[in-house]
């Protein structure tokens, strides 16, 4: 875990690919956990350490995340990613090219929780939420006769699995995508899915100075490009 800023208020770190972004189920190490253990180290004697979780990233998905470690920062951060004040910026490698180099796709997603998916739908289906994003396409290369492109993306709205389905629905997968890519749902090789989030910008909920931090994305895919 590379923590980028800390102070009394906010924990701004980069987390791993194969992490979870709040406390899992399994053995194995997740971000709270990870950022309670750190807090014990700095401060031994300050008690059970306060971490609030603003936003996650899928478990195959790294990069920043800011974390709270008091109440009421939880609750002013919180309050900017439902108001859409927080920007999220990803880079993702996808199989082929988008038709145009840049654009915004807006659509209704459901969410299949037995099956831990989401489905672009039409606006009157139950349960259906809108999702809408900005992107660009930075680079394009080839491999193996295989077209693939670098895109950046801006999020407007946080739902499950967003990027990883509208990508699909609108016909460039992201590379290494079991769940929603075809060419890679019958693979057995693990690979890295190709969507890293490098950058988040948010306010300070004290000093109310706007914070920015960015890392450059990590994977195989995304050595195939100059960043």
């Amino acid at each position: 875990m590379n923590i980028l800023y800390e102070d009394q208020e906010v924990l701004v770190a980069e987390k791993p690919v194969g992490m979870e972004s709040q406390s899992a189920k399994s053995f194995e190490p997740d971000m709270v956990s990870e950022i309670k253990k750190h807090i014990n180290k700095v401060s031994p004697n300050s008690g059970e350490p306060y971490v609030g979780v603003i936003h996650r990233l899928d478990k195959p998905v790294g990069g920043v995340m800011v974390y709270a470690k008091t109440k009421n920062s939880a609750e002013s951060l919180s309050k900017q990613v439902s108001g859409h004040q927080m920007e999220k910026i990803y880079h993702a490698v996808v199989c082929g090219k988008p038709v145009e180099n840049s654009g915004t796709y807006v659509d209704y997603l459901w969410k299949d929780g037995k099956n831990n998916c989401s489905k672009i739908v039409e606006k009157g289906i139950k349960g259906a939420k809108p999702a809408e994003l900005d992107f660009r396409v930075v680079d394009k290369t080839q491999q193996n006769g295989e077209e693939y492109s670098l895109l950046e993306i801006k999020l407007k709205t946080g739902r499950h699995h967003q990027i990883r389905v509208q990508m699909a629905g609108h016909g460039t997968p992201l590379w290494g995508d079991q769940k929603y890519n075809p060419s890679f749902q019958q693979k057995k090789i693990r690979a890295d899915i190709a969507l890293f989030a490098t950058s988040l910008s948010f306010v300070h909920p004290v000093t109310k100075k706007k914070m920015t931090y960015t890392v450059k994305p990590k994977g195989q895919m995304f050595d195939l490009f100059s960043l």
